[in-house]
């Protein structure tokens, strides 16, 4: 297809839903720097395809379902442990299972009510993820996150801790790592604030503009346990709120990490080594 100098109808097509059945992503991406529109302005959901494999699974976006929950996901960035992108996130998008999103969608009702809106950090993630986590946890040179993300563990252990696991339930499609902000506001860029916990040790607190539970996400430490002497009572309230909501929907927490939520009647056992997926988040 020729686009020429036709910015108008380049924009109207963007807008189409037929759009992507017309043209490839890489003619899209191709046309819109040639018109000097930036990345940021551009969407990626114009060219999201996702695969026949997660379709047939029951695989959903997550913001077909409910597009007013905010999403940051940390690995498709370089904010995280690695410090780096995560292998198999091809694009910056929440891919779950239609169980979960469905579930999501009446737990973002809940807190709607209450002034806050949710924020998705990570839901499906491919089995090339995971074996991205296996490979940085051998390399004890690759440390360039530790005083953020793992200030007092080695890095070796992040898998016998239960931080990551080898066979994720994120994998399976309905787990998710989330969290709340106040509804109107932006998940910003993470400033770096050194905090005290009520042991006296002081680590780096990631604050990026969501409600804070006393500890960021993906701190492997337990002052993110969700029960731990370690934060005040006022973190604690926030992590109760949080955890009740998303029980009040089917969802159960993981004990060790305060963001961390699988559903109760997920459509894919954990005893099945055919529930875990490995097709990329595109």
């Amino acid at each position: 297809m020729y686009f020429g100098k036709h910015k108008k109808f380049l924009l109207a097509l963007l807008a189409a839903h037929s759009f992507v059945a017309f043209v490839s992503c890489a003619e899209v991406s191709h046309a819109l720097k040639n018109l000097s529109i930036s990345k940021k302005d551009s969407t990626s959901e114009s060219c999201r395809v996702m695969s026949k494999a997660a379709l047939a699974k029951g695989f959903v976006y997550l913001d077909d379902v409910d597009p007013t929950i905010k999403a940051s996901l940390r690995y498709k960035s370089e904010e995280n442990f690695l410090g780096k992108e995560v292998a198999g996130y091809k694009n910056p998008v929440v891919m779950i299972t239609k169980q979960a999103a469905e579930a999501l969608k009446k737990v973002q009702a809940d807190v709607k009510k209450d002034g806050y809106s949710l924020v998705v950090y990570d839901a499906y993630r491919p089995q090339t993820a995971v074996n991205n986590f296996m490979r940085w946890s051998k390399d004890v040179k690759d440390q360039p996150k530790k005083a953020q993300y793992y200030p007092r563990i080695n890095k070796a252990d992040v898998f016998d801790l239960g931080y990551v696991a080898e066979r994720s339930g994120h994998s399976r499609g309905s787990t998710v790592d989330l969290t709340i902000i106040e509804d109107g506001k932006e998940v910003q860029e993470v400033k770096e604030i050194e905090r005290t916990l009520l042991d006296g040790y002081k680590f780096l607190f990631l604050d990026d503009g969501t409600v804070d539970m006393g500890s960021s996400f993906d701190l492997f430490d337990q002052a993110s346990h969700y029960e731990n002497k370690l934060i005040d009572e006022k973190y604690k309230k926030s992590r109760t709120y949080l955890k009740e909501v998303m029980e009040k929907h089917g969802f159960k927490n993981y004990s060790d990490e305060w963001w961390h939520f699988t559903l109760k009647n997920e459509p894919y056992s954990s005893k099945e080594d055919s529930s875990y997926f490995d097709f990329p988040i595109e």
